[in-house]
């Protein structure tokens, strides 16, 4: 006997209503197992956070508006009726069908990088020069090392801003610290060429640290710059190099009950990526590039995106090139996946630079910082007062 075309179409309905029917029973059946059953043997919450990860956000909507049919209007009109038994295979096996990246990110090593999106991509950026993150035994950080520094640079001082330009007064509004606070340059270590042992107790970020808060100072900004040796903090708590964002951070909540006018921070990094990577000529000059990065398991993270995006957009306009974007989100095994940002919504972690950068380049690029973020700032004043 044949089926008329409006007899099929029905049919297929029908089917499809009953798999979904079928679906939502099991899920609250497995509900019900998971909250009577002993704690001994239950499932564990980020585990069942990665099999729902897998799912397309659309198959939910199309499950409970089998129940409330608002939730249809929340389904894009492009999207199509996910189906179920790639869905299941996806929560099995953590593979897309239709992604080849989550198949090879679990077979080969190193290539789980790929499975992730690049916030913003600047000049260049691309999944195989991404910000590297280093963590060398803490007792090669603390290792006394020669470095040599043109005095002539440090005597350098940031442009003043003309008069009658606004201020904040006392107020300091700017907080910057460095978690990594030993994190050096090759060009000023003679004889070092291992870029993790880029490290040294005095010539390192932290001045890149002064010469960005000296600018900012210059444009009207008040701000405070954190002095805490991270790196003899964890030394003397018998910590490890990877634990630095945990030994810093009770010194940061301190500086914000101290101090009420902080509104923005500036957690300061140098990246472990060679020159080729960090380095951008504009106008004739060399700059070392600057990289915002989100901590992708601060459940918060949109907010610190947010700022990171408007600043990255400024800094196209006024320096094109010179950022290297809005690097993804980091998290996972082997990164701290917070990075402190949990603790403000306008935290931000900047990598200026890299292991080949000179601090001549570095400084260029932290006036540059200070004079993107102060239109930024200034801006945003502007708007708040109207």
């Amino acid at each position: 006997m044949m089926l008329g075309p409006n007899a099929t179409n029905r049919f297929q309905v029908v089917k499809k209503s009953i798999l979904y029917l079928i679906s939502v029973l099991c899920l609250f059946a497995l509900i019900g197992l998971f909250t009577t059953i002993s704690p001994a043997l239950k499932i564990p919450t980020n585990t069942l956070t990665n099999w729902t990860s897998e799912i397309e956000g659309t198959t939910f909507l199309y499950l409970f508006g089998m129940e409330n049919r608002l939730f249809e209007e929340a389904v894009p009109p492009e999207a199509e009726i996910p189906n179920l038994s790639s869905t299941i295979f996806q929560i099995a096996t953590s593979i897309k069908p239709d992604d080849p990246r989550s198949l090879l990110g679990n077979e080969l090593p190193g290539f789980s990088i790929y499975d992730s999106e690049i916030f913003i991509a600047g000049e260049g950026t691309n999944y195989t020069n991404l910000s590297v993150e280093s963590s060398p035994p803490l007792e090669e950080v603390l290792r006394d090392r020669d470095a040599v520094v043109d005095e002539d640079i440090d005597d350098e001082k940031p442009e003043k801003a003309p008069d009658g330009h606004p201020t904040t007064g006392d107020k300091k509004v700017v907080y910057i610290y460095n978690t990594h606070n030993y994190e050096s340059f090759l060009p000023h270590l003679p004889g070092v060429t291992n870029p993790n042992y880029a490290q040294h107790r005095e010539v390192n970020v932290t001045k890149v640290s002064d010469r960005f808060a000296s600018a900012l100072s210059n444009l009207g900004i008040g701000n405070t710059v954190e002095k805490t040796d991270t790196m003899k903090l964890l030394d003397e708590k018998k910590m490890e190099y990877w634990q630095s964002y945990d030994a810093i951070r009770s010194n940061v909540q301190e500086a914000f009950a101290s101090n009420k006018d902080i509104q923005y921070i500036f957690d300061i990094h140098r990246d472990s990526q060679r020159k080729k990577e960090t380095t951008k000529v504009i106008n004739g000059e060399s700059y070392a590039k600057i990289a915002f990065v989100i901590g992708g398991e601060n459940k918060d993270y949109e907010k610190n995106l947010e700022i990171a995006s408007k600043l990255y957009k400024i800094m196209e306009k006024k320096y094109p090139g010179l950022s290297r974007g809005v690097l993804p989100p980091k998290k996972g095994a082997g990164t701290d996946g917070v990075f402190n940002q949990d603790l403000h919504e306008n935290a931000l972690t900047v990598e200026i630079g890299g292991v080949d950068n000179s601090l001549e380049e570095l400084y260029r690029s932290a006036d540059a910082l200070a004079d993107v973020f102060s239109e930024y700032y200034w801006d945003a004043e502007k708007v708040n007062s109207e």
